[in-house]
């Protein structure tokens, strides 16, 4: 089992994403794998985010989750 991460990694933000109707990774174990992250680095800046009917996939509305928490968190390229 790992530890808490050390150095600059511990405040990295975190985006992630599950459909609640996966078939191949079943949202329960993307809610565990978000809180044992929780427990290794700042649990303020991992984002859990579940859309609603989406299976092993991506959709529109995760798309601009991502394009968002990447303007957030990335300098804008000059």
């Amino acid at each position: 089992s790992q530890g808490p991460i050390s150095g600059v990694n511990k405040d990295i933000a975190v985006l992630q994403c599950h459909g609640d109707c996966d078939p191949l990774v079943p949202v329960m174990f993307g809610s565990l794998t978000v809180e044992k992250l929780k427990t290794m680095i700042n649990p303020a800046n991992v984002t859990f985010k579940t859309y609603a009917g989406m299976m092993h996939s991506s959709s529109l509305e995760e798309m601009m989750d991502v394009k968002q928490f990447i303007d957030k968190h990335l300098p804008p390229l000059d």
